[in-house]
């Protein structure tokens, strides 16, 4: 089962257990996914093109923060919680999710955290894709954009045009799309630093979840770091290494880092329910 745990130190440590693709079926009147009928109908997208995600595709790639009646969303509930919690103290909107290397499951963890926080009824949550040379949070999600952060730097593509709400009431993606080789020259020009700010202040209930690249591999995560408030460090349990620990945590010097997200941890941790 999943479960969190916090250290003794300012920062939290969520532990995220490995579980197969196979949810627990919904409850009466509750879709796949964990929206209900009537979700649909509470927030009307006019400029931002709806794409609803396969309830199917959502269980099989393990975004299941929706899944009320499922024990594995209790993880991101909790993390949601201590993140809001954090956010609200401090007074701060926006939030990175980064890892030392890749496949270590960051996108993963920015994609259910997003969809947990967008349960909260006083909240919005825009889940950017800033990795512009392997976008995956389109990819986990379901959908197919027409377009990404790229065509927006890139060839001047419009936002409206590019955001996907994919079926989650107060919940917006700005996808990747493609590969660029000059990704860091991309994120460091005046362009995107101003897209940054703009959309952290334009609306006040909205949280935005920068979904960065790895750290260690290129200076790409690090071009961001320094706009955003705060940083959620992924690592994964018997890969990643206390070298790379120590490395990633000096580079996340030039922000405020939340906490730590061990991910795929085998211990056993009780959990309950009300």
């Amino acid at each position: 089962m999943p479960s969190v745990r916090t250290s003794q130190s300012a920062r939290s440590v969520a532990v995220v257990k490995p579980a197969p693709a196979e949810a627990a079926k919904p409850e009466k009147g509750e879709k796949k996914d964990g929206r209900s009928p009537t979700d649909y109908r509470q927030i009307v997208y006019s400029q931002t093109r709806t794409e609803r995600a396969d309830p199917n595709v959502l269980i099989e790639r393990r975004v299941i923060a929706g899944l009320k009646h499922d024990p594995r969303s209790a993880v991101f509930q909790i993390l949601r919680t201590r993140v809001l919690m954090e956010l609200r103290k401090k007074g701060w909107n926006s939030i990175a999710i980064t890892s030392p290397m890749p496949g270590v499951g960051k996108s993963l963890i920015s994609a259910n955290l997003a969809v947990a926080i967008a349960q909260e009824v006083n909240q919005t949550v825009l889940l950017l894709d800033m990795d512009l040379r392997k976008p995956k949070v389109a990819e986990y999600f379901g959908v197919t954009p027409e377009f990404g952060l790229r065509d927006y730097l890139v060839d001047d593509v419009s936002l409206s045009k590019i955001f996907v709400n994919p079926g989650f009431e107060r919940l917006v993606l700005l996808p990747g799309r493609g590969t660029l080789t000059n990704s860091s020259e991309m994120l460091s020009m005046p362009k995107t630093v101003q897209l940054i700010e703009e959309i952290k202040s334009r609306y006040e209930s909205r949280i935005v979840i920068f979904d960065l690249p790895p750290l260690l591999p290129t200076d790409d995560a690090l071009v961001c770091l320094q706009q955003v408030d705060t940083a959620l460090l992924v690592v994964e349990d018997g890969k990643t290494t206390e070298q790379q620990i120590v490395q990633t945590l000096r580079y996340l010097e030039v922000t405020e880092l939340m906490g730590t997200i061990l991910n795929r941890c085998d211990s056993e941790v009780e959990t309950y329910y009300y």
